[in-house]
């Protein structure tokens, strides 16, 4: 039973695996979450030898700690909002509109950095498999859901190398299927679930995106 990964292209491979019925299979896109689902997307699509791209969506940083999600947003005006976090931080709806604010800006310009003017693959009525390299609170991969679903595809499968077992449940009631290699219950952070957890930059993601993304 495998307890952690070496670095991402070994996590995909693992996944790659456990996806392995979805290969070649007509009607199914690979979506990466930027920018540590990206290169672990294009590895399980290549060995299943589907179209991907890529769904930029951007969390929501508490202020002064950034790594804690108030929520996220994507694409379509999605905004997903923790409120139990939000309560326990004390944060005020004018605070709140400002994070969002800033982080759209962010959005819009990862989008345009990432993709270099190359249009989004269609989804409508396709099974997706929705990709990052790691799930902690889930609130991300919550926001690119409901994206998906307000853009009408017919499936969403979520697939991740690690996921944390408190979120299991809660990714299992809003996708149509949860895929994972490892759900630890003593979770901590993603980074800790790999050997190597090197940081993927905006260049690298432009580069998979324009050498190898494509939507058959």
């Amino acid at each position: 039973m495998k307890t952690r990964f070496k670095d991402r292209a070994e996590a995909a491979t693992c996944l790659a695996e456990v996806l392995s019925g979805y290969a070649r299979q007509p009607n199914v896109v690979v979506l990466g979450l930027p920018r540590g689902g990206v290169p672990v997307a294009e590895a399980i699509a290549r060995t299943l030898h589907l179209p991907w791209d890529l769904l930029v969506v951007r969390k929501l940083g508490a202020p002064g700690r950034e790594e804690l999600a108030i929520g996220a947003i994507a694409s379509g005006r999605i905004q997903i909002l923790n409120q139990g976090v939000i309560k326990s931080l004390g944060l005020d709806t004018d605070t709140i509109a400002r994070i969002v604010a800033r982080e759209q800006r962010e959005r819009a310009r990862r989008e345009k950095a990432f993709r270099r003017n190359r249009p989004p693959c269609p989804v409508d009525g396709r099974t997706v498999i929705l990709v990052d390299d790691g799930i902690a609170t889930g609130v991300t991969v919550r926001a690119a859901i409901a994206a998906l679903r307000q853009r009408g595809v017919g499936r969403i499968v979520v697939a991740s190398p690690v996921v944390a077992a408190d979120s299991l449940s809660d990714l299992e009631r809003e996708a149509d299927e949860v895929v994972c290699v490892i759900a630890p219950l003593d979770f901590d952070a993603v980074g800790a679930w790999y050997d190597d957890f090197s940081q993927v930059t905006d260049k690298e993601v432009g580069d998979l995106v324009t050498a190898s993304a494509h939507c058959d």
